[in-house]
């Protein structure tokens, strides 16, 4: 098997990543060599890889999938907003500079060769490689920037399955409505369906797909039912809605829960840090915005964020600094992961990130962070204080200037972090799938927030969590989706002759 497909999907977060996923699980079960690709993703979320950069996290999930280690080369072009009007932008895993729309409209031509070579170098390599869209090809207004929807299936003559969230209703008219709107040349790539997360009898579904296929000339190739169990390495910012649970808790060990509020900054990043707490039994992690839902946690983490200044800026405006800061007086546990870790110090020089300058950080650490050229991006690796290794990835400008804390952990055999009673921090992302580590700290965690009935589990592990939940979703994949047809795109392209909607505006009648 030879060839390449691009899953595209009508909106933001209706599955694409995760059916990409699937896919490349699938396929790679079968002994196919398969690597994933995101011509261009916006995200906060990110990973570092062995070659140094930075990529959407997403895309080292679908490389996990696949086998292989994250490489640049799967995501080589990422955008990390700052702002509602501007994003840092990453080209082959490295910062470049930061952009607004008409900026990056002046990048297209450039990007468009880099996302090309990287793609058809990809393509000599593997047998199949398995794209994934952005948003939604139905942005029309972007089409002449795009790079990652039509932009890259037109270019690579790639055919196109497109993916619909029922969850979200009107799911026909959705995938009616992205294909009718594409011009012809884009249309003709568009060669099937897939509807995502739907619940009960199929066969309620089925008269509506089939007047879908009528109307459109092209097949549903299947219908993926909604599973709970799918939730670990959730990269969309819409996965982490404030008072939405985390995972699915599942009952204690022991007679205590151990209950975190995770903080919802406007510009969280890397919010699939807390994704390890929530693989424990008796651990229920929930997303929080404003200061009543920190009364009651045992634990807070303030997890990392791309505009550190504007967001500590936010805890003050709704009243979660000060619910911080009296949490920490009365010695209740508080966690700081990277740009959390720099709110919690006492001072912050920022000339890079914000251009704001001096800022008074929260004080609950003893320690100044100045922000600094170039971004520190390493896989990193150590041990705690403790002497439980520990591993995990640094994203971030910020630099420790001056701290008279205790370091928390030693990495690459240097002092990183600070523990000052039940307050603690570090710029290191992944340090909670560290599982013998989580486990000794929850323990301490527990006896700080007066939990003595919590146990922590002896045999959790985030990586065979992560696992099981990829082989889930290949399993989806092998019993819901066509499989023949799905071979048939990725070696035969699209199907030559798809029909082309044409929607008379005098009539609101559409016609192949």
């Amino acid at each position: 098997m030879r060839g390449a497909l691009l899953i595209a999907g009508t909106t933001s977060d209706a599955g694409k990543s995760v059916v990409a996923a699937g896919i490349c699980r699938m396929l790679a079960r079968r002994g196919v060599r398969v690597a994933p690709f995101k011509a261009q993703n916006m995200s906060n979320n990110s990973v570092v890889t062995l070659d140094g950069g930075e990529i959407g996290r997403a895309q080292a999930l679908q490389a996990a999938a696949c086998g292989l280690e994250p490489s640049v080369r799967f995501n080589p072009v990422l955008l990390k907003p700052g702002s509602d009007r501007r994003s840092q932008l990453v080209v082959r895993g490295r910062a470049v500079e930061t952009v607004g729309a008409t900026d990056y409209f002046r990048h297209r031509q450039w990007l468009r060769g880099v996302v090309a070579d990287e793609l058809a170098a990809l393509r000599t390599e593997f047998d199949v490689v398995v794209c994934e869209g952005a948003g939604s090809p139905a942005e029309i207004n972007l089409r002449a920037t795009d790079l990652a929807n039509m932009g890259l299936a037109r270019a690579a003559n790639l055919p196109v399955l497109l993916v619909g969230d029922i969850d979200r209703g009107g799911v026909l008219a959705h995938l009616f409505g992205t294909v009718a709107i594409l011009e012809p040349e884009d249309q003709q790539l568009i060669s099937g369906f897939i509807v995502n997360k739907f619940r009960g009898d199929v066969d309620l579904l089925r008269p509506g797909l089939d007047e879908l296929t009528a109307r459109t000339g092209r097949p549903t190739l299947g219908v993926l039912p909604y599973t709970e169990e799918l939730w670990i390495d959730a990269e969309d910012s819409l996965g982490t809605i404030a008072d939405a649970p985390v995972g699915r808790p599942r009952p204690p060990l022991g007679r205590d829960w151990l209950t975190v509020a995770a903080v919802r900054l406007p510009r969280v990043s890397n919010s699939t840090d807390v994704e390890a707490l929530a693989c424990e039994p008796g651990v229920a992690v929930r997303w929080v915005s404003e200061p009543s839902r920190l009364a009651d946690a045992d634990l807070v983490v303030l997890p990392g964020t791309k505009s550190t200044v504007a967001d500590l800026d936010w805890l003050r405006r709704t009243g979660i600094a000060a619910a911080l800061t009296e949490r920490a007086a009365a010695g209740r546990p508080i966690l700081g992961v990277c740009g959390g870790y720099q709110m919690l110090g006492r001072r912050i020089l920022d000339t890079v990130e914000s251009g704001a300058g001096e800022v008074a950080g929260l004080g609950l650490l003893d320690l100044d962070i100045e922000f600094a050229d170039p971004k520190i991006l390493r896989r990193a690796a150590g041990h705690s204080v403790g002497g439980i290794p520990v591993r995990g990835y640094e994203i971030h400008h910020g630099r420790v200037r001056r701290a008279t804390d205790p370091a928390w952990l030693a990495i690459d055999g240097a002092p990183e972090g600070a523990a000052r009673e039940a307050i603690w921090g570090t710029h290191l992302h992944g340090l909670l799938e560290s599982d013998d580590f989580r486990r000794a700290w929850l323990t301490e965690v527990a006896a700080r927030a007066g939990r003595t009935g919590f146990v922590a589990a002896p045999d959790t592990s985030v990586a065979a969590v992560r696992a099981g939940q990829l082989d889930l979703l290949a399993d989806l994949i092998e019993t819901h989706l066509d499989l023949a047809r799905l071979d048939r795109l990725i070696t035969e392209g699209a199907p030559a002759g798809t029909p082309v909607l044409t929607v008379d505006v005098t009539s609101d009648k559409a016609s192949l």
